[in-house]
């Protein structure tokens, strides 16, 4: 589990020495750290470490006096990873950097200067469109229920975060082959953007769009705003750029006034929000809008095992032609369990024998809150939540109420704001927070009732944890206080960056990016899910592909994916596993050793216990030949190969040939040397 440090005082932050901050990355970590002049791209595979590189690189820069800690703007896609950024930065002993989401930055900018150039208070920002396309659809004479409501607001968005007018709606929309939602036509959707922003105009208020759209104009049509902007902020920094929308790019050229000092970090095989209008052609063609850029790659994988790396890996690998060209991982952790791939009669079995798996994990040590479900669509989370329950273990349904929006928390800050003001200086921190929380019905053990009682303990809890880690993280010349707490809770509110909660998580896969755990159940893997029915198109099935491969690329140790013949309990089994698993999903017609391969050839199926031995002995030549050509290791064969070879333990050509990653050209080179290895290895 990470510890997050507290937001202390200035005096709890202890500068960090240059030569340190260099000392704990590796040598494309360090490449990147070292960079301090854009424009820079780096790519950076899932679990090679992107944000560690990027606020070592930062903090370097402060460091060194190349950067000034306020002339530094970090702009991410979420307020988790931008809170994340900022205690990462202030563990390397680093403030005064600006790290937040687009929305957050723009909206913290045009509020300053709202006053200037428009005079008086800024307009109402309106967090949800609903009600307004609601009145909207009304005024324009639509039938309307909640889920075209949402499905029309979603369609308002992308047009605004596409750049894409009402008067360019209906030929925009034709151009690109994008179906208007819910049953209209894209005539009425043109009509309904129009509707929109009137009705907005005359409640004087804005939606997050307009804050982007507001303070580009202010920058492009105002040189003094523009000029005091752009003094301000002269190096920046952006997260996951892989899902940069024109109208955020729009606005990061307003801020830049057509310098290069910028940083880019993002992952092609993880665009995964193109229906909201995000894109990678700015990361895809970043060095050949910048021709001077400094390209990065990173690679080496430090969160999953190689058996669930090499799924990851193979299943891009796959793609075929269309795709974006993806990063291969290579894994650092040390070989773990086989990934599992299970078949279940229906939904209901799916569900059961999960959380029966679940619960053996937790009983074996295994914290809940570092095993997850994951599934395609929200509506599948309900068979896991009863199935949960019933086996008697605590979960978390992410994308549901949040944290700091539950009454059981919000109480227990007003407790503890008042405790603050009234502190015992006889009893530790972490005491007088559990004297507090008993008043509000906290206890040490959990309760033995399920559902919301066990709910509310979790929460109160997560907050009890978060104060042993604070009181554990300050130093003794400063112990942690309630009032510390208090103001870690409310920079963390403002920030949505929710303590942990004990329980599994049930996410579907976009909500999941960015997360990760050391269990998790690949849920539903089967056709009309994954790719869900909805992809018709090559790019939208492309982007199911990536789905499934940020969803792999979640879990540290344990990996197991499972689909459902049928729906319901004695339905009829017409449901197919996942196209994408094709060649990799074990073909019991087949028999245990052996399935087909992509390309039509036999392949090992791998139970991951491989020679370790043998395995290293394969490292060792690998590392040799690549000194002796002065290339990466893994271009000469990857971790997951390697280990392929001393599981399988070819004995001749075409044996070896079966191994994935090893074609013609590579036998040509080393068949004959890793053939002698392999039998010059004895058996484990």
């Amino acid at each position: 589990m990470v510890t997050h440090a507290p937001a202390h005082s200035n005096s709890a932050i202890r500068p960090v020495h240059p030569d340190s901050i260099l000392d704990a990355l590796d040598p494309e970590q360090r490449e990147v750290a070292l960079a301090l002049r854009g424009p820079v791209c780096v790519l950076a595979g899932a679990g090679t470490g992107k944000t560690r590189a990027i606020t070592h690189r930062i903090a370097y820069g402060v460091r060194t006096g190349v950067y000034k800690p306020n002339s530094v703007l970090a702009v991410t896609f979420t307020a988790r990873a931008a809170g994340e950024m900022r205690t990462r930065l202030r563990g390397l002993g680093v403030q005064g950097v600006q790290a937040r989401t687009f929305h957050a930055a723009a909206l913290r900018q045009m509020a300053y200067f709202w006053p200037r150039v428009v005079g008086g208070a800024p307009p109402r920002l309106v967090e949800h469109k609903a009600q307004f396309v609601a009145e909207s659809a009304r005024r324009l004479g639509l039938s309307v229920d909640r889920v075209a409501v949402r499905d029309l607001s979603s369609e308002v968005e992308w047009a605004k975060v596409s750049l894409v007018t009402a008067d360019d709606y209906e030929r925009v929309a034709a151009a690109r082959g994008r179906e208007a939602p819910s049953g209209y036509d894209h005539q009425t959707i043109a009509r309904l953007i129009t509707m929109y922003e009137d009705v907005k105009t005359e409640r004087d208020a804005v939606d997050f769009e307009d804050v982007l759209l507001m303070l580009s104009d202010m920058l492009n049509s105002h040189r003094a705003i523009a000029d005091e902007v752009r003094g301000q902020y002269r190096h920046f920094v952006v997260d996951e750029y892989q899902d940069v929308s024109p109208l955020q790019q729009f606005l990061l050229d307003q801020w830049l006034g057509g310098r290069e000092e910028l940083c880019v970090v993002g992952d092609p095989s993880q665009t995964i929000y193109s229906f909201t209008g995000a894109t990678p052609r700015y990361l895809l063609d970043f060095r050949r809008r910048f021709r001077n850029a400094v390209e990065i790659r990173l690679v080496r994988d430090y969160r999953s095992t190689p058996q669930v790396v090499g799924l990851a890996n193979d299943l891009l690998r796959r793609a075929g032609p269309g795709a974006a060209q993806a990063l291969e991982l290579v894994a650092q952790r040390d070989p773990g369990p086989p990934v599992t791939f299970t078949t279940h009669d229906d939904d209901e079995a799916e569900a059961a024998a999960i959380a029966t798996r679940a619960a053996r994990l937790v009983e074996s040590g295994v914290p809940a809150s570092e095993i997850a479900v994951l599934y395609r669509t929200n509506a599948q989370s309900e068979a896991f939540e009863a199935a949960l329950a019933d086996a008697g273990v605590g979960y978390l349904v992410r994308g549901g109420e949040r944290f700091f929006q539950r009454k059981e928390v919000r109480d227990a800050i007003v407790l503890l704001r008042g405790a603050a003001r009234s502190a015992d200086p006889e009893h530790t921190m972490p005491e007088q927070v559990r004297d507090v929380l008993a008043a509000a019905g906290w206890a040490a053990e959990p309760p033995a009732a399920r559902g919301a009682a066990r709910e509310r303990w979790d929460s109160m809890q997560a907050l009890v944890s978060l104060a042993d880690d604070l009181a554990a993280s300050a130093p003794a010349e400063a112990p942690a206080t309630i009032a510390m707490l208090v103001d870690e809770l409310t920079e963390r509110a403002k920030a949505q960056h929710a303590p942990t909660v004990e329980g599994v998580t049930l996410a579907s896969l976009h909500a999941a990016k960015g997360l990760e755990w050391d269990a998790v159940f690949l849920a539903g893997m089967s056709e009309g899910l994954m790719p869900i029915s909805l992809a018709e198109t090559d790019e939208a099935v492309h982007e199911e592909r990536r789905l499934l491969y940020v969803g792999i690329t979640r879990a540290r140790e344990r990996l197991d994916v499972s689909f459902a013949r049928s729906r319901n309990p004695g339905g009829r089994a017409t449901r197919k596993r996942t196209r994408f698993l094709d060649g990799i999903w074990p073909d019991e017609a087949r028999g245990p050793r052996r399935t087909r391969g992509g390309q039509g050839k036999a392949r090992a199926l791998l139970t991951g216990e491989h020679d370790v031995a043998l395995f290293d002995a394969l490292r060792e030549w690998r590392l040799g030949v690549a000194q002796e050509v002065d290339k990466p290791a893994y271009t000469i064969l990857t971790d997951a190969s390697l280990a392929e070879i001393a599981e399988a333990r070819p004995g001749s050509v075409a044996e070896l040939a079966r191994v994935n990653g090893v074609g013609p050209g590579k036998i040509d080179r080393y068949g004959s040397t890793i053939l002698a290895i392999v039998r010059s290895a004895p058996h484990a």
